[in-house]
C-alpha cells in the first residue's frame, strides 16, 4: 500500500493555515497563566496544531493510495469426465494428480474443473456424464477464473463433442493445451445415430419417423431395424451394410389411436463382431393430441390482409384455420362450432353482412379480434367490441398512421427494442376521430402522425370478464410483412407480434383453484422430477397448508405415492429416481370438504449421447491446441510439459488499484483533533483554567 497527498489549491496555502494555528494559540494564550511557561507552550502548541489542521482541511486535499497485489501465474486442469473417456481419463488421471502436485510445490496456483463444475477430490472422479460440451467447459474456466492470472489449461479429453459448438473455433484469453486420451481408431460397430420425428401428431393421423443407421467396418453384414412401440413391432426394414463407412436413413410411417405421450422405440438387430449393442436403440416420445385449436377468419370482401392472417396463423401447427368471405359465399357459419377465436376483417360493415353473426359471437363469449377497414361500420364496431371506441368523421375520413410499441404494455412478451422497427413501416388507414378505450383495455400499439406520436390507440387488447376481444384500428399489414422483410430479409417482428396476439386470445383460461404440473415436459435421466404447485381461494388469492397426495405411473403400470405439505416456502416438490420413459401423474387434496384433482404426463428421456460416438477426434484437439497457442499431448509426455512450464514459467501478474479519497474522511484524523482538544480542555481543567 502507497499512499501521496495530492493538493487541490496551491502548496503556499499551507502557510495560512499554520498562521491562522499561531495566531489563535498566540491569541488565547497570551496573557499571564495561572500555571506554568511550559505547560502553557504545550496548550499553545495543542490548540494551534488543531486549528492548523482544520484550516489545512477546508483545502480539501487528497489522498492517493495505490495498492499492489501479486497474481500467481495459474494453471487450469480441465477434465472431460464424460462417458466416452472412460478407462482412457480414468488411467491418466494418476499422471494428472502428480502433475497438479508438482505444479503446487513449485509455487503455481492450479485449479480443477470439469463438465460438472469445480472439482476439489480428483482421486475419486468418475468419468459418467452422459453428454459432452468442450465449449461450455472452456468458456465455465473462462467465468470462473475472469480476470484471473491463467496462463495455460490443460484439456484432457478424447475430442468427442456431442453437445454444443465445436471448442477449435472460440477464442479464449489462455493457451488450451490438449491432453489427448481415448482410441481415434474407428471401431466394428452399428448404431442408430439419430432419430428425426415430429414432437407433436394428431390423433389417427399418419406421422412419420426416421432412423438414421451408421456403421463402421462391418460390410457384407445384415441386420434389421425396428420400430417398436411398448415392445409391439409396427413395421421392420432390412439393414444391408454395403460399405465400410456406411450410413442411410429409414422412413416409417404409424399412427396412433391413443391420446398423450407415446413412446416408440428404434432398434436394430444385433450383428456379430460389432463392439457393443449399447446404442442399437433409440427410444422417441411423440406427444398425440386431440385436435387443434380452431379459428375462424371471417372477412367481407378479398384482401390482401386476409392471406397474411392466414400465414401468420399457418405458421403454428396448434391451429385448424376456417376462412369465410361473406362477399364471395354470403354464408356465414353456424354460431355453434366451437371456435377458440374469431377473427373479424372489416366486420361488422356498412354493407350489413355477418353483423348479426357478430352478436352471436358476442352471446357465446367466443374472443374476438376486430380489424376495421374503410367497409367497416365503424360506430357499430365501436359498440360491439366493448373495448375501443371510436368517434368517427360524419364524411368517413381514414388517416395515416405508423406504429408506435406502448413499453408499459406487459400482457405479452414482447422485445419494445425490435418493435421500433414498426416505426419504419409503412402506414395503415384507420378512421380519422376521437378514439377512447374502456375500463381494463390495455394498449399495445399507439397511433404515429408522420413524426407525431401520439396518445390514440391503434391496437389493444382487453382481457377482463368472460370475453377476451382485441381491435386493430387499420388494414394494410400485408405491407409491413412486405416491408419487414425487405428491410431485414425475415417476417419476425410483425408475425411475432400476431402469433403471440392470437395464442393469448385463443388460449382458454385455467380457472382452476388447484393445480399440479411439473416444471417442464421432459427431464433427463438422473434429473429430479419437480411439480410445482398452486392452490386458490373462491378469490384466487394463493392459500397454503394444504396436504396434497401424488400418484406417478410408469408405462409399466408400477406406481409410486407422494404425500407433501403445500408451503409458500416450498411450492415445488421434487422426486428424485425415475427411470426413462413415459410418466403419468394424478394429484388431488381436499378444499372446503371436496376433493380436488388434476393429472397429466411427462417425459424421462435416456439420450446416451456418449453411445453416438466413441471414435476419439484428436485431430480437432489438435486444432483447438494450434489456434490458442497451446501444445497437443499425450499421458507420456505430461511430464514433460509440466518441467518446461516449471523451467519457463509464467510471469506472475502485479495488480494495482489505485484510489482517490478526501483527506477529511480519514478517522485517525478525527481521532487525532478529538485526542488533542480533550487533553487541552483537561489539562486547563485540572490547571483551574476555563
Amino acid at each position: 500500500m502507497r499512499s501521496e497527498l495530492i493538493f487541490q489549491t496551491p502548496y503556499w496555502f499551507l502557510i495560512f493555515c499554520v498562521l491562522a494555528g499561531v495566531g489563535y494559540a498566540w491569541l488565547l494564550y497570551q496573557p499571564q497563566p495561572s500555571w506554568g511557561k511550559k505547560l502553557n507552550y504545550l496548550l499553545a502548541a495543542a490548540r494551534g496544531i488543531v486549528v492548523a489542521i482544520i484550516c489545512f482541511l477546508l483545502l480539501s486535499p487528497l489522498v492517493r493510495r495505490t495498492q499492489t497485489s501479486v497474481d500467481k501465474a495459474k494453471i487450469v486442469f480441465a477434465i472431460d469426465n464424460s462417458e466416452s473417456v472412460g478407462k482412457y481419463g480414468q488411467a491418466a488421471m494418476a499422471q494428472v494428480n502428480a502433475a497438479v502436485r508438482d505444479l503446487n510445490d513449485a509455487g503455481f496456483e492450479v485449479g480443477v474443473e470439469t463438465l460438472e463444475g469445480t472439482e476439489t477430490n480428483t482421486d475419486s472422479l468418475a468419468f459418467n456424464q452422459n453428454k459432452t460440451n468442450l465449449a461450455g467447459l472452456l468458456q465455465n474456466v473462462r467465468s470462473n477464473f475472469e480476470g484471473r492470472n491463467v496462463t495455460d489449461v490443460v484439456l484432457l479429453s478424447d475430442g468427442i463433442v456431442n453437445q454444443g459448438v465445436s471448442p477449435a473455433y472460440n477464442r479464449y484469453p489462455f493457451r488450451v493445451n490438449a491432453l489427448a486420451v481415448g482410441d481415434s481408431v474407428p471401431k466394428l460397430d452399428i448404431r442408430v445415430k439419430d432419430v428425426v420425428s415430429n414432437r407433436i401428431a394428431y390423433l389417427g393421423n399418419e406421422f412419420p419417423i426416421r432412423a438414421e443407421i451408421a456403421a463402421n467396418g462391418l460390410q457384407g453384414k445384415s441386420t434389421t431395424v425396428t420400430l417398436k412401440q411398448n415392445g409391439r413391432v409396427i413395421q421392420s426394414q432390412p439393414v444391408i451394410i454395403d460399405r465400410r463407412d456406411f450410413f442411410k436413413a429409414f422412413d416409417f410411417k404409424t399412427t396412433s389411436e391413443q391420446k398423450g405421450v407415446q413412446h416408440y422405440t428404434i432398434e436394430l438387430g444385433a450383428v456379430s463382431g460389432e463392439t457393443s449393442g449399447r446404442n442399437n436403440r433409440k427410444d422417441v416420445y411423440i406427444d398425440i393430441i386431440d385436435g387443434r385449436q380452431k379459428i375462424l377468419l371471417m372477412a367481407l370482401a378479398p384482401h390482401p390482409d386476409i392471406k397474411s392472417i392466414r400465414s401468420v396463423i399457418e405458421a403454428n401447427d396448434n391451429y385448424e384455420l376456417d376462412i369465410n368471405i361473406l362477399s364471395i359465399a354470403n354464408n356465414p357459419p353456424a354460431s355453434t362450432k366451437p371456435y377458440d377465436l374469431v377473427i373479424l376483417h372489416q366486420i361488422p360493415n356498412v354493407l350489413g353482412l355477418g353483423n348479426a353473426q357478430v352478436r352471436k359471437f358476442l352471446d357465446a363469449k367466443m374472443p374476438l379480434f376486430f380489424i376495421l377497414g374503410n367497409q367497416s361500420a365503424v360506430p357499430l364496431a365501436s359498440s360491439l367490441n366493448r373495448s375501443l371506441f371510436i368517434n368517427a368523421a360524419a364524411n368517413n375520413q381514414v388517416d395515416k398512421v405508423t406504429a408506435r410499441f406502448n413499453p408499459a404494455f406487459q400482457q405479452l412478451n414482447l422485445d419494445a427494442e425490435s418493435l421500433k422497427l414498426l416505426e419504419r413501416l409503412p402506414p395503415l388507414s384507420v378512421p380519422f376521430g376521437e378514439y377512447n378505450i374502456s375500463a381494463g383495455t390495455e394498449t399495445i400499439l399507439y397511433q404515429k402522425v408522420g413524426t407525431l406520436n401520439t396518445s390514440k390507440p391503434l391496437l389493444v387488447l382487453n382481457t377482463n370478464g368472460d370475453q377476451k376481444t382485441a381491435v386493430l384500428a387499420g388494414e394494410g399489414i400485408w405491407q409491413w410483412r412486405q416491408e419487414e422483410f425487405a428491410q431485414t430479409s425475415k417476417q419476425e417482428v410483425v408475425d411475432n407480434l400476431f402469433q403471440k396476439l392470437i395464442q393469448l386470445l385463443s388460449v382458454k383460461e385455467d380457472r382452476r383453484k388447484f393445480r399440479v404440473y411439473p416444471i417442464s415436459n421432459e427431464f433427463e435421466a438422473g434429473e429430479q422430477v419437480s411439480f410445482q404447485t398452486e392452490i386458490y381461494n373462491d378469490i384466487y388469492e394463493p392459500i397454503f397448508g394444504q396436504e396434497v397426495k401424488l400418484e406417478l405411473v410408469d408405462e409399466k403400470g408400477k406406481s409410486k405415492q407422494f404425500t407433501y405439505t403445500h408451503t409458500k416456502e416450498t411450492p415445488r416438490f421434487n422426486v428424485s429416481g425415475l427411470g426413462d420413459g413415459v410418466y403419468r401423474y394424478a394429484a388431488s387434496t381436499t378444499l372446503k370438504g371436496n376433493q380436488e384433482r388434476v393429472s397429466g404426463q411427462f417425459v424421462i428421456r435416456n439420450a446416451d449421447l456418449e453411445l453416438s460416438n466413441t471414435t476419439a477426434d484428436f485431430g480437432m484437439l489438435r486444432d483447438l491446441a494450434g489456434r490458442s497457442g497451446g501444445t497437443f499431448l499425450v499421458p507420456a509426455s505430461l511430464q514433460q510439459f509440466i518441467q518446461k512450464l516449471k523451467t519457463d514459467r509464467p510471469a506472475d501478474r502485479l495488480d494495482s488499484s489505485e484510489e482517490m479519497v478526501e483527506l477529511i474522511y480519514l478517522k485517525w484524523l478525527f481521532f487525532l483533533i478529538v485526542l488533542l482538544l480533550g487533553a487541552e480542555w483537561g489539562l486547563r481543567k485540572y490547571h483551574g483554567g476555563y
